[in-house]
C-alpha cells in the first residue's frame, strides 16, 4: 500500500487466522516460543514492547528464524517504529493512532497497522491511506456487534481485532466479512512460557488454526 513497504499489510493479515500477542520477559525463551508456534502452524508473531527485553527478542527471532513474520506490538510513536524496524521487525502494530505515527508509518519501510476503537479514528486512518487496522480493545469496544455495524459504512476496511479474544469467541470474530485475523495471547499463555512447556504452545496453536479450517 505505502511506497516503501517491504510487504503489504494485506500479506501480514493473510498469513493465518490467529496472531499470537506475545509478552516475553526472557530473551532465552524467544526462539523456543517462536519454534513452538511455527510447528503449530502459526508464523506471524507479534512481540509487544511491554517488556524490557522486547527489542532484543525481536532481533533474535528476526536474525534466526527467516520463516517467521516477526512483528512488534504496542508501538506508540515514531521513535519506537524506527527502533523496531532497525531490530528486524517485519511489521508494527499500535494500540491507537496519532497523526505523527501515521505519517511515520507512511514513510517507513515496514507495514504499520494502526489501532482504532471508534469510527472517528477509523476515518483518520482511512484518510491517511490505511485500510488494514487493529480493532482494540475489541471486547471492551463493542466486540463482534461493533465490527458488524462498522462494516456497513466502511466495507473496504479490514480488521485484526485484539483484546479479550480467546478460544471461546475468536471464531465469532473470524466469521465477520471485515475480519481477516484475530490477535490473542491464549496460544502462548504465561504459565506455559514460565514452565517452558513448548509442546503445549504447539498444541494450542495447532488447535486454533485447525479448528478454523474445519469450520471456515
Amino acid at each position: 500500500m505505502m511506497n516503501n513497504w517491504q510487504h503489504t499489510s494485506a500479506e501480514i493479515f493473510n498469513q493465518g487466522p490467529v496472531v499470537p500477542v506475545l509478552v516475553i520477559e526472557r530473551v532465552e525463551d524467544a526462539l523456543p516460543i517462536a519454534e513452538a508456534l511455527l510447528k503449530g502452524g502459526i508464523n506471524v508473531l507479534e512481540v509487544t514492547l511491554r517488556t524490557s527485553a522486547a527489542m532484543e527478542i525481536i532481533e533474535t527471532i528476526a536474525a534466526n528464524m527467516p520463516d517467521a513474520f516477526i512483528g512488534a506490538g504496542t508501538v506508540t510513536n515514531r521513535q519506537q517504529l524506527k527502533a523496531v524496524t532497525d531490530a528486524g521487525a517485519k511489521f508494527a502494530i499500535s494500540p491507537g493512532l496519532t497523526a505523527d505515527l501515521l505519517d511515520a508509518g507512511k514513510k517507513g519501510s515496514i507495514p504499520l497497522i494502526p489501532g482504532v476503537s471508534n469510527i472517528s479514528d477509523l476515518m483518520k486512518a482511512n484518510d491517511a491511506g490505511y485500510d488494514h487496522l487493529k480493532f482494540f480493545p475489541a471486547e471492551a469496544a463493542g466486540g463482534v456487534q461493533a465490527l458488524k455495524s462498522i462494516g456497513g459504512p466502511f466495507p473496504n476496511t479490514v480488521f485484526c481485532p485484539t483484546g479479550g479474544i480467546g478460544p471461546n469467541n475468536y471464531k465469532d470474530y473470524l466469521a465477520l466479512k471485515n475480519v481477516k485475523c484475530v490477535g490473542g495471547s491464549w496460544v502462548a499463555p504465561n504459565e506455559a512460557i514460565e514452565d517452558q512447556d513448548w509442546q503445549s504452545i504447539t498444541e494450542l496453536a495447532k488447535t486454533a488454526v485447525e479448528s478454523v479450517k474445519a469450520n471456515p
